[in-house]
């Protein structure tokens, strides 16, 4: 387990490269170590600005988590910063050249498995845990999600999604220190449902094996005339359903794999915050626009 008492950075630099699943750019990123105190950011290598891993700079949240500044962007954070969360990593600095963190196969695994293998270095600096002294709860009536953040003596985070499928059902997911981050969480891929890759691909705007990057959910019959077709428009041919209502692209690995990715975005999600906090989350629901909105809250909080 990693020591809690004392802040934490990575041991020596990391290199990834790859596309990002909503840009479809190719990037390369380099995490660094960086000193106490210095927290999370990310820099541009483009536009040479550095960008804090702040809720104040969450520009954007359609279908992902972007940080803006000074008139440079880096979307798709969310994994990388719940890597951050999970394995008690507190200085960081994250390089980006290119306009999204690459998506990998869709989790945050690569990365996970990489940082634990070296280990962590601990830092002189004594951590400086948020305390929250009241709760904070958020609710968006139109989609019936909501967050609530609790004051507690360790930080816990707890997720109910209910995605109104009748493949997925209702899902639930928890984490705390007593859960292996890296092979409960942190491997858990990201998720869509074939209706809206269907009209992507009728649209022109997937390109081939992004299948590779995401649990495919077939919520609604579908000729096989109709999977075949699509299959070989990505470069995949031999696609299937399965009886259990998943494309045959990837296996899963736990039955409630989506609501667990669901978690690892919302620890990502509320990092942005500014640190670690001590503090039960429960969300119902929870995406990252309702994700980010509480990081604010607390981070407005956190401030006073």
């Amino acid at each position: 387990m990693p020591n809690y008492m004392k802040q934490q950075t990575l041991k020596k630099e990391y290199k990834f490269e790859g596309k990002g699943l909503h840009t479809g750019a190719y990037s390369r990123i380099c995490i660094k170590p960086a000193a106490p105190g210095s927290g999370i950011s990310f820099i541009s290598v483009e536009k040479g600005v550095e960008i804090p891993a702040l809720a104040e700079n969450v520009s954007n949240t359609a279908r992902c988590t972007l940080l803006s500044k000074d008139g440079a962007s880096v979307s798709t954070v969310e994994h990388l910063m719940s890597v951050f969360a999970g394995l008690g990593i507190d200085n960081a600095i994250v390089e980006v050249d290119g306009p999204e963190i690459p998506i990998l196969d869709g989790s945050a695994r690569y990365y996970a498995e990489a940082i634990v293998k070296d280990g962590l270095q601990v830092q002189g600096a004594k951590r400086r845990y948020y305390e929250m002294k009241e709760s904070v709860e958020l609710r968006h009536e139109p989609t019936g999600s909501w967050v609530l953040v609790e004051p507690a003596d360790h930080f816990s985070i707890h997720v109910t999604s209910d995605f109104n499928s009748r493949v997925l059902g209702v899902q639930k997911a928890h984490w705390d220190n007593s859960v292996d981050y890296v092979s409960q969480i942190a491997v858990c891929r990201t998720f869509v449902f074939f209706h809206d890759v269907q009209h992507l691909v009728s649209m022109g705007l997937v390109k081939g094996g992004d299948v590779d990057n995401a649990i495919v959910v077939v919520e609604r019959p579908v000729a096989p005339e109709v999977v075949a077709e699509m299959a070989e428009k990505i470069g995949r041919p031999g696609l299937t359903v399965l009886p259990s209502g998943y494309l045959s692209n990837i296996k899963l690995n736990f039955l409630d794999e989506c609501g667990r990715h669901k978690l690892l975005d919302l620890m990502g999600d509320m990092m942005l915050c500014g640190g670690h906090i001590r503090a039960r989350i429960s969300a119902y629901k929870p995406g990252h626009t309702i994700n980010t909105d509480t990081a604010k809250a607390v981070q407005a909080i956190l401030s006073l």
